[in-house]
């Protein structure tokens, strides 16, 4: 049998006898790396954050910053990992110093005070330290550096709805190309963020010789088959899709994890113990992107971040709804294969994809076939998904509609759980709304489409009154509840606000394209 080994700050650690329940924070400080920390074992605090090498093109790689509370340990089997103990060596290579820039940086501007989170914000700055982007966006056209961070007063030019739409906003980006929505998911209990962020400004680019700047020039190590038995638990990384259908055949409750963002919250919060865990990541077949004339189609083990890379701003629906989605150190992991499947009535994707008109793709034995989304689900977290199946992937219909938004109401601007969750996609000919789709999450046992509102617009002109009209309607859709999010009545308003706040989005619109 092939050993199942991590290496870990460029030493290769074996994992012989580990869990496929144990994580891969608690893995990194059995080893003695006791660096990054548990504080809320559910992936909304960064405390474990870690770096990890995944693929970036044909022949390069890119570090990139995960929770380790959540995925299992045998899921790195051959990856190359970073920890916050391993950046400080790095530096040491290349400059003699006992700290990294980003470490540097952190003690010099007061962006630690008890410490407990700082191992996570080290490692969730260094990646977008590294990020190839940035690198390229630090200098001016001089080519000279840009290190001196804004003054913490400046006032911000934009911010956030009424109804919870976010906007990048100046002091969100640095002068030195550092997107502060890298840290989105690292929360601090004490210090405050305004050190951290004059940390994050102050950054330059990494030296030339920097041993994880050049590592980035060759490939993330490949994928390979996992397999790991361990006191009546499995863990197992098919090699083709045969296998994992297979595997599916053999168990079909087997657990499909590629993030894990879900199923490690289920393990460390609620105990669950699936007896077999099928890890599907790295599976080719479900890594696809494709732009065609007619459709977009994203693979269902494609992260978030790197459907965000591989669109290039395609869809403007999309591109409001990433920022929005949980925090970089999620979208580094999570799936929109995994969030539609879960069937979380308050995931975020589905109501964008709904207003999108996307259609999924099962996939089984017996061949592929597909699913509207609107069609897909058929109760609390029920789906039309058979055993044997799972999703490839998901369908976005081409063209676009010219009007869209999306809204999220939530508690915090980033990091959080939406209350309502609202997508629009509309297009209007001539004043009149010639199609309009509306996503609503947070308001049923499911997502769903707001068909009545839609059938009230359909077909009218586009007018104040019309969506008046239909803005009550749409506050009457689904089943809103009381709970420790918001309120059903809460709820009901928002629904209607989103409409209003939709049209006068759409109006601005107008205006500029009339300009």
């Amino acid at each position: 049998m092939v050993r199942i080994e991590v290496t870990v700050n460029g030493q290769v650690r074996g994992c012989d006898g580990v869990s496929p329940h144990t994580n891969l924070l608690d893995w990194l400080r059995d080893a003695g790396l006791t660096g990054s920390k548990e504080g809320c074992a559910e992936g909304e605090c960064g405390a474990c954050a870690v770096m990890v090498s995944r693929p970036d093109g044909p022949d390069g790689s890119r570090w990139t910053s995960v929770n380790a509370c959540l995925p299992p340990a045998l899921a790195f089997d051959g990856q190359e990992i970073v920890t916050a103990e391993g950046l400080g060596r790095a530096a040491g290579a290349c400059t003699g110093k006992q700290l990294h820039p980003v470490q540097q940086e952190m003690a010099e501007r007061g962006g630690s005070q008890c410490g407990y989170c700082t191992p996570g914000f080290v490692c969730s700055m260094a990646a977008e330290y590294y990020r190839p982007e940035r690198s390229a966006s630090t200098a001016d056209e001089s080519g000279d550096l840009i290190p001196d961070p804004p003054d913490p007063q400046e006032k911000s030019h934009t911010g956030t709805s009424a109804v919870g739409e976010e906007h990048t906003t100046d002091h969100e980006k640095g002068p030195n190309g550092f997107d502060l929505h890298a840290l989105s998911g690292n929360l601090c209990r004490c210090t405050g963020y305004r050190p951290i962020r004059d940390a994050a400004f102050a950054l330059s680019t990494p030296d030339a010789s920097d041993p994880l700047l050049l590592r980035q020039d060759n490939p993330a190590p490949a994928a390979r088959p996992t397999h790991r038995a361990v006191d009546g638990a499995e863990f197992v990384r098919p090699h083709t899709m045969a296998e994992l259908f297979r595997l599916l055949e053999r168990d079909p409750d087997a657990k499909l994890v590629s993030g894990s963002t879900d199923l490690g919250v289920e393990i460390n919060l609620r105990h669950s113990r699936p007896a077999l865990v099928v890890a599907i990541d790295r599976l080719e077949p479900l890594r696809t992107l494709t732009v065609d004339a007619d459709r977009i189609e994203i693979g269902a083990a494609l992260t978030l971040s790197e459907v965000e890379r591989g669109l290039h701003g395609r869809v403007p629906l999309l591109d409001e709804l990433f920022p929005r989605f949980a925090s970089r150190l999620i979208r580094n992991a999570a799936t929109f294969g995994g969030n539609l499947a879960t069937g979380s009535p308050i995931g975020d994707s589905a109501p964008v994809l709904l207003a999108l008109d996307a259609v999924i793709v099962l996939a089984s034995t017996d061949g592929d076939r597909e699913v509207p989304l609107s069609e897909y689900y058929t109760g609390y977290r029920q789906s039309v998904r058979k055993p044997g199946e799972l999703v490839r992937s998901v369908r976005i219909p081409l063209p676009l509609a010219e009007q869209s938004a999306f809204y999220k109401i939530s508690k915090r601007r980033f990091d959080d759980i939406s209350s309502v969750a609202v997508g629009f996609a509309a297009q209007l000919d001539e004043g009149v709304v010639s199609s309009i789709r509306i996503g609503v999450g947070g308001i049923a046992a499911t997502p769903l489409r707001a068909r009545r509102t839609e059938e009230a617009l359909q077909g009218h002109p586009w007018t104040s009154a019309n969506v008046t009209a239909a803005a009550s309607i749409l506050a009457t859709e689904g089943t809103p509840i009381d709970d420790l999010r918001a309120s059903a009545r809460y709820r009901s308003a928002m629904l209607e606000q989103s409409l209003l706040r939709f049209f006068a989005h759409t109006q601005r619109s107008t205006v500029e394209v009339a300009r």
